[in-house]
């Protein structure tokens, strides 16, 4: 790592910890709701917040594979709002919107200064 984190890749690992959490607390709710079928969907809501939250911790450390499994995401998200675009026309602000979201991480992940915290 070198020199500070750039506020960019602190805001994505930021964000990145706050759905991270908040999808951990979707699974407990669901185990909590007694659901019936609900407990994998718990499960696994539980599995990737924390996963979301150990990846963000590898952003805010300036670790590289965190950053390209963020990187990988929003590459998926882009490609995902694209084809709701054409798909489901009726949800296209909120495609552009996810689009514009996930340009914007990949922006803030790979800017000269978050380049050279990564490298060091």
């Amino acid at each position: 790592m070198s020199g500070p984190r750039p506020g960019g890749v602190t805001l994505v690992a930021v964000l990145a910890w706050i759905s991270g959490f908040f999808q951990i607390l979707t699974g407990i709710l669901i185990l909590l709701g007694g659901a019936a079928g609900g407990a994998t969907l718990a499960w696994v809501a539980i599995l990737i917040g924390a996963i979301t939250i150990i990846v963000s911790l590898g952003l805010f450390r300036g670790n590289n594979a965190a950053r390209v499994v963020v990187a990988i995401v929003f590459v998926l998200n882009l490609v995902s709002a694209i084809i709701t675009m054409f798909a489901s026309p009726s949800q296209l602000w909120s495609a552009l919107i996810a689009a514009v979201l996930a340009i914007i991480g990949l922006v803030l992940l790979f800017s000269q200064r978050a380049n050279e915290f990564f490298r060091g």
